[in-house]
């Protein structure tokens, strides 16, 4: 709230005097020869439409920093790349060093651990590079490209145009240092809170007291919750669980959660009725955290929504600093996923309208012997792990993975059975650092060479659990591209990939192995079949997700002066909309609020989209990958060519632009197969 008011109480920057562009471009053509008339021009306007009062004699700066001849021009673009490189590579290292108390497991935090996590060493480098005027070099003499100018001329660049346009991109906007601060803190609060929030499964009883799941079984959520719910289709009395499941993440959604129950495994809880009672002794976790043992059932007081508004809340602050992306959702769209959200939501309405839903819901039907309910919206019957039990799964990886230090050691042998050379291999396991997660996991990249992604899992005290190392398995892809696409790439300035969708479609080629890397059966052909079945439930059912969480951002936006609880009603309410257009109709549960359950709403913004986006990207991947015949040499070429369009990067990767298309042919085409006994 201080910065809030800081910002606003801010005086407007003063206009810089005015200047006469024509006859300064004019000068500067008569120094540097015609042949440079339209990057003056061009240079102009870019560093003009940015330059403040306070930045001094606009005239002077450009006719001390105008480069003509192209050796000099160079020498200037090698220089920007190398600085860069460095520093954001350091600023990253920074940050990760002061949010490793917050995210690694490492004992019991300090009350000082959250503030350095809040910290974002680099959320005033461009700022200051604005300050310093390097970015006004840039934007002299390195033209800025807009989103329309990428999808239509990027075919024809050089590679050295396309790093040019990721130079002069991340200044085509001047977001104050504190305004982006700003951000990051509301995002590692939000971060914070949700890995935090657990749900003691044992303490779950119903309304004779009884019990359904084991001691010591602690899901944070949403993930472990959804995967403890995937995982019980399994288990005799699987469906009591995920009905159990499914109420406690409506409670989560409506917020009507009460707040002694949240990661407190000293209290029993009846979520059908929301009754809470002390946990009898001889049910009670040795090793259990102390907690405070209360049986009111007072609701969590919206702490979920103020969370998501915080983050709202600062972003909108940057709108006016970005007038061609005046709004968080553009930015996420135009210069994040570099895809206009039209054409993402109608990539995901294409699947979430197609009638191959309810064909492949009656597959599903048949297979469980029952009418369809809304905790079938994460059915994985579909893949091998849905007919083994959770139980043996994770007996597996605990016995190969009691700790994150060995899955480290078996990179090397991973990457060998995904069909990586051994020296690539271990190239790519020299340059991956694994830590224990004090959340869910997830891969945090490096941005200059010399310093390594890190793969963070968490891992229990008996080792690490099959839900663990799902997770794990998905972000060792997202460290393989990552390395590939830094130590690899021919421009420092291209390093990534085109936006998170592309890299999580990375992870989920990876993550589709995981039961064949623990020894199980090697696909046959029901299998096969039963995949592209898979594929397109899980897309189905995330697009609905990440609808709901762009809907939410875009009635932020048109109730600026909401309350949390209002937030909360709408969220559910658009929730409950969502589900009522595509996913009732299929699973039943008229109402229900699920699809608001996702943590990514709370700690990650504006990001659930690349989900349904990475599956259907990823999907067109692992058909090239099949059609190359190994994973290995197809993922180091794909992931070598760097943050490029779209379009263009699945082009290169497998020869057509992103679509829902070959989803839904190769769905229709499963569909028709008839299954073998």
């Amino acid at each position: 709230m201080l910065l809030l008011c800081v910002v606003l109480m801010a005086a407007p920057a003063k206009k810089p005097p005015a200047v006469d562009l024509k006859a300064l471009s004019a000068e500067l053509v008569k120094q540097h020869g015609e042949a440079a008339r339209a990057r003056v021009e061009q240079g102009l306007k870019q560093v003009q439409s940015l330059w403040k009062a306070e930045d001094g004699d606009l005239a002077a700066f450009v006719k001390e920093h105008f480069v003509s001849e192209q050796a000099e021009l160079d020498k200037l673009f090698d220089r920007y790349e190398a600085n860069l490189e460095q520093i954001d590579g350091h600023m990253l290292e920074i940050g990760r060093e002061c949010r490793k108390a917050s995210e690694l497991d490492l004992g019991p935090q300090l009350k000082v651990d959250p503030l350095f996590a809040a910290y974002d060493p680099s959320a005033r480098v461009t700022e200051d590079l604005f300050g310093t005027k390097a970015a006004f070099a840039a934007l002299l003499n390195f033209p800025v490209s807009t989103l329309d100018q990428r999808t239509a001329e990027g075919a024809g660049w050089t590679r050295r145009q396309w790093a040019e346009a990721r130079l002069t991109g991340r200044f085509a906007r001047r977001i104050p240092g504190d305004i982006q601060a700003g951000i990051s803190a509301a995002t590692s609060a939000g971060d914070l809170y949700v890995a935090d929030y657990n749900v003691w499964m044992h303490h779950l009883v119903d309304e004779k007291g009884a019990r359904l799941f084991p001691k010591g079984k602690r899901l944070i959520s949403h993930w472990n919750l959804r995967d403890e719910l995937k995982a019980n289709y399994a288990d005799a009395d699987g469906l009591a669980k995920q009905r159990t499941i499914v109420k406690v993440m409506e409670r989560i959604v409506t917020q009507t959660i009460p707040a002694a129950v949240i990661d407190n495994p000293r209290v029993d809880w009846n979520p059908f009725t929301n009754a809470v009672t002390a946990t009898p002794e001889a049910e009670l976790e040795t090793d259990a955290p102390k907690r405070p043992v209360t049986t009111d059932a007072k609701a969590e007081a919206d702490v979920r929504y103020q969370k998501l508004w915080a983050n709202f809340a600062a972003s909108r602050l940057a709108d006016p600093y970005a007038p061609a992306t005046p709004t968080a959702i553009e930015r996420a769209f135009a210069l994040g996923a570099e895809m206009p959200e039209a054409r993402v939501k109608g990539l995901l309405e294409e699947v979430l309208k197609s009638p191959l839903v309810g064909q492949v819901g009656a597959e599903i039907q048949k297979k469980l012997g029952r009418p369809l309910e809304p905790q079938d919206l994460w059915f994985n019957g579909f893949v091998a792990r849905g007919a083994i039990s959770e139980e043996k799964l994770d007996a597996l990886t605990r016995k190969r993975y009691p700790t994150a230090d060995a899955f480290a050691k078996d990179i090397p042998r991973i990457l060998k059975e995904l069909g990586f050379a051994a020296d690539r291999a271990q190239y790519l396991a020299d340059r991956i650092k694994v830590d224990p997660a004090r959340g869910q996991g997830h891969a945090l990249q490096s941005a200059r060479r010399g310093d390594f992604p890190h793969l963070r899992t968490r891992v229990g005290k008996d080792g690490m659990d099959y839900k663990g190392y799902n997770i794990a398995v998905h972000e060792l892809g997202h460290n393989v591209e990552q390395v590939f696409s830094l130590y690899d790439v021919d421009h420092t300035l291209l390093s990534g990939v085109p936006n998170t969708a592309f890299t999580e479609a990375l992870a989920f080629v990876f993550q589709a192995k995981d039961l064949e890397l623990l020894g199980q059966a090697k696909p046959d052909a029901e299998t096969e079949r039963l995949r592209v079945l898979n594929d397109f439930w899980m897309t189905f059912e995330i697009a609905g997700v990440a609808l709901v969480d762009v809907g939410v951002w875009h009635w932020m936006y048109e109730h600026p002066k909401a309350t949390p609880k209002e937030l909360r009603e709408a969220t559910v309410a658009l929730s409950r909309q969502v589900w009522n257009q595509y996913y009732a109709p299929v699973l039943g549960g008229k109402d229900t609020a699920i699809l608001g359950i996702y943590s990514h709403m709370i700690s990650y913004p504006l990001y659930l989209f690349n989900y349904p986006l990475g599956h259907l990207i990823a999907f067109q991947i692992e058909e090239q990958v099949r059609k190359a015949g190994k994973l290995g040499p197809e993922f180091e070429r794909m992931a070598r060519f760097g943050s490029v369009a779209p379009d263009l990067w699945m082009k290169n990767a497998a020869g057509e632009p992103v679509s829902a298309g070959p989803l839904l042919r190769a769905t229709t085409a499963a569909l028709g197969r008839p299954a073998s006994n």
